[in-house]
């Protein structure tokens, strides 16, 4: 396994997503910028950081599976580095492990970890490293964080075959990646209007937001489809406000002072049955993570003899059926 990463894969270019906290950014990046300057040459890796405010960022690791490892020892070192030096000035004893987070599209998800999780346990075997693959897909994406923690060899050895698995299983499918967001981030709709407290959108901003910015397809960038600027996220937020459903549990409606325009009506849709199965996606992830992002209920109806197509109601507000019938376009 790992003589063909190391050997045949040379010329494999591989991309690794991390997720990181603005301390660990500030620790890459160095003064002025310099410990990440010597990784980047060090390595010969591309390593760009996302900009912005927010809590979190990406680090984005691009090159040949030789270069990723070398950038990817470089930091798990930097980071213990980091844990001794935080150690001098306290009394812990015992030293924290070092832990990155991955960010792994979910279709890839699977294969990490195995049938009944015989390859992540594998993984943890022979490397020593600790590696959990979050149950939930991180907030307006279609990727998951798997989060790694060892020694700086452990995290290596983990790393290596961590790309193995993703270079012998590329993701199914157009991959909406995980775009942190400020910390209190302010919700932008049509006419302009800036509110910090999203809560009072009403159904005539989400009719303008349609109405004047029509949905575009997406961009595929490599293997990620990106929805053109933020308008999956402004989408999913306003169906998030304006879904009729009463949240499970509650017994009064989410949002008391919403319009009655926003009450829930259904949409039905017609698809080819070849088409079908990439909606539904094994055992039904893709469906169900359509029905989790619009907060629409959608079903679909059995298959009848003779018919080469096959019925999709979608049932929410105008917001939740836009967004349903976007993402089920973009299947």
């Amino acid at each position: 396994m790992e003589s063909k990463v190391s050997e045949g894969g040379l010329n494999v270019t591989l991309t690794i997503r991390l997720l990181m906290h603005g301390k660990e950014v500030g620790s890459i990046i160095g003064k002025k910028g310099e410990t990440v300057k010597k990784m980047r040459e060090e390595s010969g890796a591309r390593i760009n950081i996302s900009e912005g405010n927010c809590p979190e960022r990406i680090v984005t690791i691009t090159g040949p599976t030789d270069a990723i490892f070398k950038a990817f020892a470089m930091i798990a070192y930097k980071f213990e580095e980091d844990i001794i030096n935080s150690m001098s000035n306290s009394t812990a004893t015992s030293k924290p492990p070092v832990t990155l987070r991955l960010v792994v599209p979910a279709s890839q998800c699977g294969s990490l970890i195995g049938k009944g999780g015989s390859k992540i346990k594998e993984i943890r075997e022979s490397t020593g490293a600790q590696v959990q693959v979050a149950g939930d897909m991180l907030p307006n994406s279609t990727e998951r964080a798997v989060t790694i923690s060892g020694t700086p060899d452990a995290i290596i050895q983990c790393v290596k075959q961590i790309c193995v698995v993703m270079l012998e299983s590329p993701p199914k499918g157009a991959t909406i990646p995980y775009r942190p967001k400020p910390a209190s981030a302010p919700v932008i709709f049509a006419g302009g209007q800036v509110r910090a407290d999203p809560l009072g959108a009403s159904t005539a901003n989400l009719s303008l937001l349609l109405q004047h910015q029509p949905l575009p397809a997406y961009s595929i960038q490599g293997q990620y489809a990106i929805p053109h600027p933020d308008q999956l996220t402004k989408l999913h937020q306003l169906a998030m406000q304006q879904t009729p459903f009463t949240p499970l549990g509650q017994t009064t409606p989410a949002f008391p002072g919403m319009d009655a325009s926003a009450q829930a009506s259904t949409h039905e849709l017609t698809i080819p049955n070849d088409l079908i199965g990439c909606i539904i996606g094994r055992q039904g992830t893709k469906i169900n993570e359509i029905r989790q992002m619009s907060g629409a209920q959608i079903k679909i109806a059995s298959a009848m003899e003779g018919s080469a197509e096959r019925q999709i109601s979608i049932t929410g507000s105008p917001a939740n059926i836009s967004l349903a019938q976007y993402l089920i376009n973009a299947r």
